[in-house]
């Protein structure tokens, strides 16, 4: 063997991968003017997404009954902030138990940052701004782990970040829900736990352990799925790499311990509050084992995308809100090859693992293949009578995919950085293939009746002392288009009304969930003259109950939206309390005299 020159010699530096029993040298990272590009165009384009709103603002996200929600969701965290109020529990809904917001999708987390935007702009542009920063800031949180930790190519990086923020999955559930939309700690908290280095151990836990916190009060269901996929992510990469695995344990069991003590002490009280707090319930409403993907939606065109067909995507989901899974026929094909060449890649192979363990929980306990029913057994099977798993809509386990596509897409095109034209060609042109079909179309939207001009420009104050409620016609408690809600949120909680679009008890003795407050007899009542269009019979016993239930309900005025002396709800009303008078944008019924003591 002969030994080079001292001045020729270039020793060669090992990878990782190569070397996996001992850690990967330090390297820096600094933000380049690329980086600014980048971010800026994800923004672009989650504004692009929501421009159907900003241009025509009497229109809501297709799924309306969610977009009210968190546009209430939105006012009373700001609420919160202004006055000082219990952020946990609230009155204004659900008159007069109120509501347990810990218990809901409250989202405090973007609720309370965007306090300035909602008194200033309103409910709806929170709504729009939270959309957009969620979908935007999810993908340039997992732009800046590619470009730090996994990746040296900033276009690799972007690619994977535009995955992982924009994909058909996350561009759904933000049309919707926004506690699922709003993902930009992952990747954060990954980043911690997974840290390579073995210093900075109590710095680090510290700092998951208020990550962790944050994420609690975005979306306590992304903190599960995040939970559940990093486990399965370490054990993979575990049983490949078992030398790293042995080196890092250790290190990571204590972040893991600081961080848990941490998150402990910051959330022992909403968590208590939560599950033993007022208003606290067990279970869920429906049954979310119906919840569950058709095989064949992997392969397929979701309904917001170039390429989509909603006719199709709507028969391979449970609801155009849910279609989490939809990546189109060339974006699986590419990673399975991706997974294929780069299969020595220790990451690469956990990476696979865990989505294909994801994508098969999402299938339910029974696989489903182009809306069939096969009765083979899905894996989610074993999970769906394990606490907290049995809350999970299985549906939801797909959003796994997404990242692991995005790394899986990012690493693929960082392994032909700097190779030749004819070598690189090829690799950009499949990855084009895969996500130019999946490219997102702006979110489709609905016209929905505006709020009473009577309502919205404080008419009502006239005849709603401080301690009574406003009660919308007809007072439809369970439904999730609930006006109550709606015209609350765009009021910035001006007043208390009962009702409300919310998870609750069935009553104060039966703590299992339902969707709102139990009806009472007369919303019953109303509820059946609207669904049939015809006047019930209303006697002496009818109108004692209605007195007794608007006592219940602290009521002062009752008001109906584009209200006509034709409206059977309307004629109900008149025969209950009387007839009642026509106001800007609607008719009020004023009950003050009725309930005098």
């Amino acid at each position: 063997m002969g030994v080079g020159r001292p001045d020729t010699y270039r020793p060669v530096r090992l990878t990782a991968t190569d070397r996996p029993d001992r850690p990967a040298p330090r390297r820096r990272w600094w933000p380049r003017p690329v980086d600014g590009f980048v971010v800026t165009g994800y923004l672009a384009l989650a504004v692009l997404l929501t421009t159907d709103q900003w241009r025509r603002p009497e229109r809501l996200f297709h799924q309306a009954g969610d977009q009210m929600l968190f546009e209430w969701m939105l006012a009373r965290a700001a609420r919160a902030v202004t006055g000082g109020e219990n952020p946990l529990h609230s009155t204004a809904l659900n008159a007069p138990h109120g509501v347990n917001l810990m218990a809901n999708t409250s989202v405090l987390g973007l609720g309370v940052p965007l306090t300035p935007v909602t008194v200033t702009l309103g409910s709806q542009v929170a709504f729009l701004v939270a959309v957009a920063l969620s979908l935007a800031g999810t993908a340039t949180a997992w732009y800046a782990l590619l470009a730090r930790r996994l990746v040296r190519s900033r276009v690799a990086a972007a690619v994977g970040g535009l995955c992982c923020g924009f994909a058909p999955g996350m561009v759904a559930q933000a049309g919707a829900h926004l506690h699922m939309a709003a993902q930009f700690l992952v990747p954060v908290i990954l980043a911690l736990v997974f840290r390579p280095a073995t210093d900075r151990v109590r710095r680090d836990g510290v700092l998951l352990g208020l990550a962790v916190t944050y994420q609690v009060f975005l979306g306590e269901e992304v903190l599960v799925f995040l939970a559940l996929a990093a486990g399965v992510l370490a054990g993979a990469y575990a049983l490949a790499d078992r030398a790293a695995a042995r080196r890092l344990a250790p290190v990571v069991a204590r972040r893991l311990g600081v961080g848990a003590a941490v998150a402990g002490v910051l959330l022992a009280y909403p968590l208590w509050f939560q599950f033993f707090g007022p208003g606290h319930y067990t279970g869920m409403p429906f049954h979310t084992r119906g919840y569950r993907l058709d095989l064949a939606s992997f392969t397929a065109a979701a309904r917001q995308s170039v390429a989509g067909d909603g006719h199709r995507a709507g028969l391979l989901s449970p609801n155009p809100t849910e279609q989490n899974s939809f990546f189109g026929p060339v974006l699986p094909l590419l990673a399975l090859l991706v997974v294929v060449r780069l299969w020595r890649r220790p990451l690469v192979r956990a990476l696979a693992g865990c989505g294909l363990l994801f994508a098969a929980l999402s299938l339910g306990v029974t696989v489903v293949v182009n809306r069939h029913d096969t009765g083979l057994p899905g894996p989610y099977r074993l999970l769906a009578a394990l606490p907290l798993l049995d809350l999970v809509v299985p549906a939801r386990f797909a959003l796994v995919c997404v990242p692991v596509a995005g790394v899986l897409l990012a690493l693929a095109l960082d392994r032909v950085r700097g190779a030749a034209v004819r070598a690189w060609a090829p690799w950009a042109g499949a990855v084009a293939a895969a996500l130019l079909p999946l490219a997102p179309t702006p979110i489709r939207t609905v016209p929905v009746p505006p709020v009473p001009t009577v309502v919205a420009g404080g008419g009502w104050r006239v005849y709603v002392p401080p301690g009574r409620t406003l009660v919308p016609v007809p007072p439809v408690t369970g439904a999730a288009k609930s006006p109550a809600m709606f015209w609350s949120a765009r009021t910035g909680l001006a007043f208390d009304a009962p009702g409300g679009y919310f998870i609750g008890p069935r009553s104060a003795t039966d703590p299992a969930a339902r969707w709102g407050a139990p009806d009472r007899p007369t919303s019953l009542l109303l509820r059946r003259a609207a669904e049939t269009g015809q006047v019930p019979p209303v006697g002496e016993a009818e109108r004692r109950q209605a007195l007794a239930d608007l006592r219940h309900w602290r009521a002062a005025a009752l008001v109906q939206a584009d209200s006509s002396p034709a409206d059977p709800v309307r004629a109900t009303v008149d025969a209950l309390v009387g007839p009642g008078r026509d106001v800007a944008g609607g008719h009020l019924w004023d009950v003050r005299p009725l309930l005098r003591e």
